[in-house]
């Protein structure tokens, strides 16, 4: 049987314009080719934050400035994000499969990852999105919509909406058959379309952004996967970043990654929800790993060569 990776690729590994994507794409379709090679079923989840702004953005400037066009809800600008990005992800995994000779299906899937109402995130919205607007505008959307604004840097004023925790993927089912099928799967693009569930079958659209990592560790840990890669613009994690100790990792238990998080060694918007995705995911399987390493060295990470590996 062949070993299960599923992939969550950094934003390094996409571009924040169509154009730049689609030349970046063609490096990161030949690491996930590379993988397959070598006999892994692989399923691949990647972020969108600046994809999902820009199209916020230009929805609400249209709808702001006279272009005539009506404000898009947040649920479906996610949605618009990972059809974009599974799409040029796909062309180029296609395109790197048939130079290669080899004759493997790859599918995005459109798909919605239910959050809990009850998450603490949503008292909290933390995760800025959109344009930045003058403190009157920002107020005179509130008073309209309800949102939630905070001053930004300095730069003005932005919506920020909540990043709660995955609970489900409710396209799960089709995943496990398209990897069954030993097709390349792109799933939970985004962290997955955040939704609430209302009844079997019934999911509602919620302004949320899903952490990619978090949704990736859940993923692999219902795919029930040999191991969670998540790819970033470093090749190993390191204790004293940027500082004259530094110190690369090759390998840390969780008990260690919890020491490290308790000292401060990871920035929270950064390396922090990495390290806990991976703890998350290796603390709840039986023989699963973790592996944190850059884009261009996956290839050989798996190999043993770099990375930095989580285990128990």
């Amino acid at each position: 049987m062949n070993k299960r990776l599923v992939i969550a690729l950094g934003g390094n590994a996409l571009g924040k314009t169509p154009a730049e994507q689609l030349e970046l794409v063609k490096n990161t379709a030949s690491t996930i080719v590379d993988l397959v090679e070598e006999g892994y079923d692989v399923v691949i989840g990647h972020g969108n934050g600046p994809q999902v702004g820009m199209v916020n953005l230009a929805f609400e400037y249209s709808a702001n400035n006279g272009g005539g066009t009506p404000a898009m809800p947040f649920p479906e600008c996610g949605a618009m994000t990972q059809g974009y990005i599974g799409y040029h992800l796909q062309q180029a995994v296609e395109r790197e499969l048939a130079r290669r000779g080899i004759d493997k299906p790859c599918a995005a899937v459109v798909t919605q990852v239910v959050v809990d109402p009850a998450d603490k995130a949503f008292q909290n919205p933390t995760k800025p999105v959109g344009m930045f607007y003058s403190k009157e505008d920002a107020d005179r959307i509130v008073a309209e919509t309800g949102y939630t604004f905070i001053e930004d840097a300095g730069r003005g004023y932005r919506r920020v909406v909540p990043s709660p925790i995955p609970v489900k993927i409710v396209e799960l089912p089709v995943v496990e058959q398209l990897v069954g099928m030993h097709s390349i799967v792109i799933t939970v693009g985004g962290g997955g379309i955040p939704v609430m569930e209302k009844g079997p079958g019934d999911y509602e659209g919620v302004a949320a952004v899903i952490d990619k990592d978090r949704a990736s560790a859940k993923l692999a840990l219902d795919l029930n996967a040999d191991m969670l890669v998540i790819l970033t613009a470093v090749d190993k994690v390191s204790i004293n970043f940027n500082k004259p100790d530094q110190k690369d990792l090759d390998c840390m238990t969780i008990a260690e990654a919890r020491q490290y998080i308790g000292e401060g060694h990871f920035a929270p918007g950064s390396m922090l929800p990495k390290v806990e995705s991976c703890i998350s995911f290796v603390e709840n399987t039986t023989a699963g790993k973790a592996l944190i390493t850059s884009l261009e060295k996956a290839h050989e990470a798996l190999q043993g060569k770099t990375g930095t590996l989580i285990v128990k």
